[in-house]
């Protein structure tokens, strides 16, 4: 028998019962990681600082006019609160959903990007515990808006937090801007796979938005947001290897507990396997090369000068008319 030759096995794609326990287990290690990684107070106040002296040297302390203009106004400044406090838990997760239902093809490792990004701003929180500008003395000309329209939102003066959960926040960790990061992320993707005009500027417009608001709302520094970006760019080119390292990690247990893996289907009902010219199942019938071999049987009887031999249809058709009509 002729084997066809093994194709390559397709990853599954992703199910959300799967999916969706693994987001949820990588969020909640990275909200765990930033309650911990907290760091003492003054060297998250000296680290500010610094971020801030190296801006006004290279003159790009963008924040202190932002803040100003936040502050005069209440129009601009509540709904950049707003925008700060809810748009990175409604845009993030509805970017992934998207990619879920519309895009598999890219989903898996867009998923993967923004997890190895996230994770990688844990470590820049607790290598680098920063005092956003709102923390500040008010000497060094930053207000607080978040706590200056907290009657206006469910915030109350402890970051974007809701009223009396300000304890399960880690106030310090703003380097880099994960809100910067993952609007970059959402933006990136809805202009690359998007097919919508108005979706693909919406995905130009979000990062922008967002680094105005976490600056003007002195959430952070401008270089908190460049730090963000660039997470997200380091992020962007581990999401292959990280992948891969994954594949492995996941055959190998397949190898190891085969019950447990979800066996590969063949599209095809042989499963690959071919039956040899003139080779017949038992109990098959009869078929056209069998008619051909009696043809060829029919001319050699002639050609010998002997009677032609019946072939299995005639001697069944002869017994038939034989027998009496009740048993036809």
């Amino acid at each position: 028998m002729q084997h066809a030759s093994t194709a390559p096995v397709p990853r599954p794609r992703p199910r959300w019962w799967t999916e969706l326990p693994l987001l949820a287990l990588v969020y909640g290690a990275y909200s765990a990681g930033r309650l911990v990684a907290r760091g003492d107070v003054s060297t998250a106040i000296d680290h500010g600082l610094s971020i801030l002296s190296l801006e006004k040297t290279l003159h790009i302390n963008l924040e202190h006019p932002l803040n100003r203009l936040l502050t005069a106004h209440p129009s601009i400044g509540i709904p950049s609160d707003f925008a700060y406090a809810s748009l990175h838990y409604l845009v993030t997760p509805a970017v992934l959903i998207w990619l879920f239902r519309r895009r598999q093809e890219v989903y898996r490792r867009a998923r993967t990007w923004l997890m190895t990004s996230t994770l990688l701003g844990l470590i820049g929180f607790t290598l680098l515990p920063t005092c956003p500008p709102r923390l500040l003395e008010a000497r060094y000309g930053f207000v607080d808006t978040m706590a200056q329209y907290s009657s206006y939102g469910w915030w109350g003066t402890e970051a974007s937090a809701p009223r009396g959960m300000g304890g399960m926040t880690n106030q310090y960790a703003a380097m880099p801007s994960l809100h910067v990061g993952w609007a970059l992320w959402c933006g990136i993707l809805l202009w690359r796979h998007s097919r919508n005009p108005y979706v693909r500027a919406a995905g130009v417009a979000y990062p922008l938005i967002t680094t105005f608001v976490v600056m003007g709302t002195a959430n952070h520094y401008l270089l908190d947001a460049v730090a963000g970006a660039a997470v997200m760019g380091v992020g962007a080119l581990l999401a292959r290897p990280v992948t891969r390292l994954a594949d492995r990690v996941r055959d190998r247990v397949a190898d190891r507990f085969p019950r447990i893996a979800p066996e590969a289907k063949s599209p095809i009902v042989s499963a690959g396997c071919k039956t040899s010219a003139g080779e017949r199942i038992p109990g098959q019938r009869t078929t056209s090369a069998d008619s051909t071999d009696a043809a060829a049987s029919a001319d050699a009887d002639a050609s010998a000068g002997r009677a032609p031999r019946p072939g299995p249809g005639a001697r069944a058709g002869a017994a038939g008319d034989d027998a009496p009509a009740a048993a036809r």
